[in-house]
């Protein structure tokens, strides 16, 4: 295996070269315009994409390359630790979208804005746009602007004000103060960023940006974090839900009003009161 960096803001990772539709091709680019394609989608072929995309790779993000075909990489994301493999998310992503590990990797930083640009100097006009939870080395700083190490070796700058420090430490309320910055967002199977989340993919994304690692699915989060007993949940905890005999599907942020959670699909991202049914499929709670 080789070891690789997502090079593109965003890259959906899917179950198979063959998965993506014609539909799909912002998404598949060489240069993807993900939110483009999150826009073009419906309700129905928002559904499409059930067994057939994964996750999302964000910029800088590192993958371990175990295969290539036909233009395509078969990766693993040790990022988004998984019960798929031990090693990391598995996956494919276009090969188009993966280029050489940053040069650094120490004082990394989060986006902890829906979107930041990417300037080439500070104050710059923006080269792209990043999503947040998109997690870059820091490598100098000046006013207000911080370097950061990119794919392949370049550099770019980020604005002080969309950027926190991972290693700062991390309040329960700062968790649903940054899930908020998502409310009526459109819910996206195996959205990990700003342009479209599902349920855990908004749990992780938040949890990157506070500095913590966890897994990328709602029942491998449920198996790793801390168990605490559902009456004894605070704000910023998690509730996890499962139908009889079936393992856990949904999770969310536990807040205020209820649920602070991203949905369903044809559903937006919500802070709302648990509904009768979501209570009848409640089964755990964990503590980040």
């Amino acid at each position: 295996m080789k070891l690789a960096a997502a090079k593109v803001p965003v890259s959906t990772v899917w179950t198979s070269p063959d998965a993506p539709r014609d539909l799909d091709a912002p998404a598949v680019a060489a240069a993807p315009d993900v939110a483009a394609w999150a826009k073009s989608m419906d309700t129905e072929t928002r559904l499409g994409l059930h067994g057939r995309t994964l996750t999302q790779l964000l910029l800088g993000e590192p993958v371990m390359v175990r295969a290539e075909r036909d233009g395509w990489s078969e990766i693993l994301a040790p990022w988004q630790p998984s019960s798929a493999d031990e090693l990391g998310y598995p996956g494919w992503v276009p090969s188009a979208h993966l280029g050489e590990l940053p040069v650094a990797a120490t004082d990394p930083i989060a986006v902890r804005v829906p979107t930041a640009a990417l300037m080439a100097e500070p104050g710059a006009g923006a080269v792209a746009e990043l999503s947040f939870g998109t997690v870059l080395a820091s490598v100098d700083h000046a006013d207000g602007f911080t370097k950061v190490a990119l794919p392949d070796g370049g550099f770019g700058w980020l604005d002080d004000d969309a950027t926190r420090a991972v290693q700062e430490p991390a309040k329960a309320e700062d968790r649903i103060q940054l899930g908020s910055l998502f409310l009526g967002l459109e819910y996206l199977w195996g959205g990990t960023s700003a342009y479209g989340l599902d349920c855990s993919g908004l749990i992780h994304a938040v949890s990157r940006v506070l500095g913590q690692r966890i897994p990328r699915d709602a029942h491998d989060q449920a198996a790793a974090l801390e168990q605490l007993p559902v009456d004894e949940v605070q704000p910023g905890d998690l509730y996890f839900f499962a139908r009889p005999d079936q393992k856990i599907h949904h999770v969310g942020f536990v807040s205020a009003q209820g649920m602070l959670h991203a949905s369903e699909t044809g559903k937006r991202l919500e802070n709302e009161a648990l509904t009768p049914e979501r209570r009848a499929t409640l089964v755990a709670a964990a503590r980040l």
